[in-house]
């Protein structure tokens, strides 16, 4: 039975699935399309980047910011009505580590919103339909920007909340599924008798 299974799940193919899986849900309120980080703002949409001059140059960056530094913020709308809206970007720690899974309901649900605020950017209009912003990052860990999007004569706002980390990659349960997959692979090659051969050629070699 434990034979049929490895075969029929070969370990690699179930690596694969896995991490598919992960990246498919590693992302919150950021997305990828072709090749680009794109923000949901509501049924808005934005490019969204992040660059580190002082030490990445032109280097382009979504959810993982490598170092602890000034980091510049860029949107570009992709929605005409984002022109004539006030916006507004806040970065809080992500001290109830929400991680990917942060969302607006989380934010709301903070009960001292600016104690946890490390950089807030005043709502203004870019008619341009380019939103830029720095903050100087002085501590490595994980965050959660937000974007809160008004149109001045309406009392309705829109929202995006996505996490990001400083000061290195987050790989989160991948080394979970890679050692899943060596487990698996391991099986794989026992069950299917390399086990018995690698043994039948130590005896052959010793003699």
């Amino acid at each position: 039975m434990i034979k049929l299974f490895f075969r029929a799940f070969a370990p690699w193919h179930v690596l694969w699935l896995l991490l598919m899986s992960s990246q498919a849900h590693s992302h919150g309120g950021v997305a990828f399309e072709d090749d680009l980080c794109v923000i949901n703002i509501d049924f808005m949409q934005a490019h969204f980047t992040v660059f580190q001059p002082d030490t990445r140059e032109t280097e382009e960056f979504c959810e993982d910011i490598p170092d602890v530094t000034r980091s510049v913020f860029v949107m570009e709308y992709l929605h005409d009505l984002l022109t004539d809206m006030s916006i507004d970007f806040r970065i809080v720690r992500d001290v109830n580590n929400l991680g990917r899974f942060a969302d607006w309901d989380d934010i709301q649900a903070i009960e001292d919103l600016e104690a946890v605020t490390v950089f807030y950017e005043q709502p203004r209009i870019e008619e341009s339909g380019f939103y830029s912003t720095s903050y100087d990052f002085t501590e490595k860990g994980t965050y959660i920007g937000v974007v809160t999007a008004e149109l001045p004569e309406e009392d309705r706002y829109y929202n995006a909340v996505f996490y990001f980390r400083v000061g290195g990659r987050d790989w989160g349960t991948i080394p979970l599924f890679i050692a899943l997959a060596v487990i698996l692979q391991l099986g794989y090659w026992v069950s299917t008798g390399g086990y018995q051969r690698w043994q039948e050629n130590q005896t052959r070699i010793s003699k």
